[in-house]
C-alpha cells in the first residue's frame, strides 16, 4: 500500500547504487530515439535526397518496432534476467542508432529504424519491473520519476549538445557518436546491476530482511490474479491503455517535431535552436521531482495524473493560437506544456504495481507501454503529415493538444478497485485450469 517504506539506514544506498544506472540507461535510450528530430532539422531529408513525407515515416518507424514485442519481451525479463536482457538491448539498440548515420538506402533505413524500436521495446518495462524490486510502494513514484527523470534531461542536454555536435560534424556524425555511448554503456550496466537485492553484498542481511518483508507485505494487500488475461480484461487497465495511448500521441509528436518548429519560427542556426528546444525541458525535470514528492507523501497517484495532462493540452492549444502572432508567447506555453506532459509520469506508472500482483504486473506495464507507443507512431507520423501538407506546425500542435485533453478525461469519474471483477474472473480460471488438469 502507498506509505510503506523501509526504515533501515542501509537502505539508503539504493538511491545511489540502482537509480544512476537506471536513469543513465533509460537516458541513453530516449537519446537515440530523440535525435532524430535534430536530424530532421539539420537536412537529413536533403542529405538522403528524400521527400518530407519519407522523413515523416521514418521518425514514426521506430514506434511501430517498439510497439510490437513488448509483452513477449516482458515475459522473457520475469523468465530469465532483466540485467542481463537489458544489456544486449543496450548493444543492439547502439548499433541500430549508429547505423542511422551510415546508412543512405532509404528502405534499408527504414528498416534500422524499426529494429532500433524493436531492441529498445522491453527496456523501459524492464526498468520499472527492476525497480518493484528495490522500492516499496511509499517511495515508488519518486523512484519512477528519478527513472523517467531520464527523458526530460536527456531531452534537455541533448537538445543543446546535439545542436553543437551536428554543427561540428554533421548529422550522420552525431547519431554515429550518440550510438556509440549506449554500447559502451552496456558493459557499465553489466557491472553494476543485480537484478534482486538477494544478489548484491553491499546491503546487510538486516536491510535486506526488512526491504523484501516489506515488497511482501504490499503483495498480501493486492488482489490474487491468475494470468496476464485476466489482468487485460480489467476496466482499469484498459482505462491505462487508452490515456496512454493518447497521452504518448501528444508528447512524442511534441518532442519529435519541437526542434524543427523552433527552427522554422525563429530561422536561427540548429546550435540555438538546440538551446531553445532545451528549456521547456528544464521546466518538465523541475515539475517532475515537485509532483512526485507530493504524490508519495499523499499517497494519491490518479489526481496528480488527469489535471495536469489537461493542463499541458491547453497550453499546446495556447501555443496554436498564438504562434502566428509571435513567437514569445507561443513559445511561453511550449514551456508550460512540455512541464505538464512529463510531471505524471512517475504517479502515472506508481499506479500499476499498487493496483496488481508482482505475477501479472511487469507484462501489464508492457500492455501499457505498448499502447503507448502505438499512440507515439501516430503522433509523430500524424504531425508530420500535418506539417507536411499544411506547410506549418499549427495543425500538428492542435492535434496534440486534443490528444492530451483526451488523455486526462479517460481517468476523470469513478475509479473502482477492479478486486472484485480480478477475484471472480481467477476463480473462474483456476476452476478451468483444475477442469483441464483432471
Amino acid at each position: 500500500m502507498p506509505g510503506n517504506t523501509p526504515v533501515h539506514p542501509d537502505l539508503r544506498r539504493r538511491w545511489a547504487r540502482i537509480l544512476p544506472a537506471v536513469f543513465i540507461t533509460y537516458s541513453l535510450a530516449y537519446l537515440d530515439r530523440a535525435n532524430f528530430g535534430f536530424g530532421a532539422a539539420a537536412g537529413m531529408a536533403k542529405t538522403l535526397h528524400i521527400s518530407g513525407y519519407r522523413t515523416d515515416l521514418l521518425g514514426a518507424l521506430f514506434f511501430l518496432g517498439y510497439f510490437l514485442p513488448q509483452v513477449p519481451g516482458v515475459i522473457l525479463v520475469r523468465r530469465y534476467s532483466a540485467r542481463l536482457l537489458i544489456f544486449l538491448a543496450l548493444v543492439a539498440w547502439g548499433a541500430f542508432a549508429a547505423l542511422t548515420g551510415v546508412i543512405h538506402t532509404f528502405w534499408l533505413l527504414a528498416a534500422d529504424r524499426l529494429l532500433l524500436g524493436v531492441a529498445e521495446s522491453f527496456v523501459f518495462p524492464a526498468l520499472l519491473i527492476v525497480l518493484t524490486h528495490w522500492f516499496t510502494s511509499g517511495e515508488r513514484s519518486r523512484a519512477n520519476t528519478l527513472l523517467m527523470l531520464g527523458n526530460p534531461v536527456t531531452v534537455l542536454w541533448m537538445s543543446a549538445a546535439t545542436g553543437f555536435l551536428i554543427r561540428a560534424t554533421d548529422w550522420q556524425q552525431a547519431f554515429i557518436i550518440e550510438g556509440g555511448l549506449a554500447m559502451i554503456w552496456g558493459m557499465v550496466w553489466l557491472a553494476l546491476v543485480r537484478d534482486t537485492p538477494g544478489e548484491v553484498s553491499w546491503l546487510s542481511a538486516p536491510a535486506r530482511t526488512e526491504l523484501e518483508s516489506s515488497l511482501n507485505r504490499e503483495q498480501q494487500h493486492l488482489p490474487r490474479i491468475v494470468n496476464l488475461r485476466a489482468a487485460f480484461r480489467d476496466r482499469n487497465v484498459i482505462l491505462l491503455c487508452i490515456n496512454y495511448f493518447f497521452w504518448s500521441l501528444g508528447i512524442y509528436g511534441f518532442v519529435l517535431w519541437l526542434p524543427v518548429v523552433i527552427h522554422n519560427a525563429t530561422k536561427t542556426a540548429i546550435d540555438i535552436t538546440g538551446l531553445l528546444s532545451a528549456v521547456p525541458y528544464f521546466a518538465a525535470v523541475l515539475l517532475m521531482l515537485a509532483i512526485s514528492h507530493f504524490s508519495d507523501r499523499s499517497a494519491r497517484r490518479r489526481e496528480f495524473v488527469w489535471p495536469i495532462l489537461m493542463l499541458a493540452g491547453v497550453a499546446l492549444a495556447g501555443s496554436y493560437f498564438t504562434l502566428g502572432h509571435g513567437f514569445a508567447l507561443a513559445y511561453v506555453c511550449l514551456i508550460v506544456a512540455a512541464s505538464c506532459m512529463y510531471a505524471p509520469y512517475g504517479p502515472f506508472f506508481a499506479m500499476i504495481p499498487e493496483m496488481l500482483p508482482k505475477n501479472v504486473a511487469g507484462g501489464t506495464i508492457a500492455l501499457i507501454n505498448s499502447s503507448g507507443a502505438l499512440g507515439g507512431f501516430f503522433g509523430v507520423w500524424g504531425v508530420g503529415l500535418l506539417r507536411t501538407f499544411t506547410g506549418g506546425s499549427k495543425a500538428g500542435f492542435l492535434l496534440m493538444s486534443f490528444s492530451l485533453i483526451l488523455s486526462g478525461v479517460v481517468l476523470l469519474g469513478d475509479w473502482p478497485s477492479g478486486r472484485t471483477r480480478f477475484a471472480q474472473y481467477s476463480h473462474r480460471e483456476e476452476n478451468k485450469l483444475e477442469s483441464e488438469a483432471e
